[in-house]
């Protein structure tokens, strides 16, 4: 497809058992980017039989993976979306509304957990997260889940410079720095197919705990000096 309206960036380490059921759902006139960050179970040449573009990103880690896809993108809007079966990429076109009719420049799904989908640990670190982006902020943020949209070449003014687990929060924190208008609408989320590599231990969610300290440190002293500058991060596994 070269006529894509949206672009969907779908990072991807051995999602093969979700893989078909994203593909499916996704809109009319919206593309797939299946970013392939070492997959064992044959993911990427799935996803290239169901019609994905599939990018390869050999560094380990989100950011990495989702940046790639963000790279290889070529059309006017740009979404993200998990792809493990959690999220539903139907729900896309209510995220890209407000941003195609010019009301918000970033919009970002508030995960509804259906039972069983979020640990109650995973679900206690985001809280707590929201609530110091509030604090720091002042934006009205319940949740920073990995499924959003804005336009591409908005977000790649930004820079991002995370590839670990810190990469959405590092969006999220540079576009308010520089007053982008920012909503929150809610999606639906169910239970993951597979084993998750993040939230799904506690290992993982306390990785992400530090990556993500880092950058409200930093995006804490870019408020207080001025200049919008984010911590990176390098080398974690999606």
């Amino acid at each position: 497809m070269t006529d894509a309206k949206v672009d969907v960036v779908l990072p991807c380490l051995n999602e093969r058992g979700a893989l078909p059921w994203v593909l499916s759902r996704l809109p009319r006139g919206y593309r797939a980017i299946v970013v392939d960050n070492g997959s064992t179970d044959g993911s990427a040449a799935l996803a290239a039989s169901l019609g994905a573009v599939v990018v390869t990103e050999v560094r380990r880690g989100f950011g990495a993976a989702a940046h790639a896809g963000l790279l290889a993108s070529t059309a006017e809007f740009v979404a993200f979306c998990d792809c493990d079966g959690s999220l539903d990429p139907a729900q896309l076109p209510a995220l890209l509304a407000p941003v195609m009719d010019g009301s918000a420049d970033l919009v970002l799904g508030s995960r509804q957990p259906q039972r069983g989908s979020w640990p109650l640990h995973a679900r206690i670190a985001n809280g707590v997260l929201a609530w110091r982006l509030r604090r720091l902020t002042g934006e009205r943020v319940t949740d920073l889940g990995p499924m959003r949209a804005a336009r591409r070449e908005a977000l790649l003014s930004l820079a991002l410079e995370d590839r670990r687990s810190g990469y959405p929060l590092e969006m999220f924190l540079k576009a308010s720095l520089r007053h982008w208008r920012i909503r929150e609408l809610p999606v639906p989320y169910a239970p993951r197919t597979g084993k998750s590599k993040v939230t799904g231990t506690v290992r993982g969610t306390l990785t992400a705990v530090k990556d993500m300290s880092a950058q409200l440190k930093a995006a804490a002293n870019a408020s207080a000096s001025g200049p919008v500058r984010t911590a990176a991060r390098d080398e974690e596994p999606i």
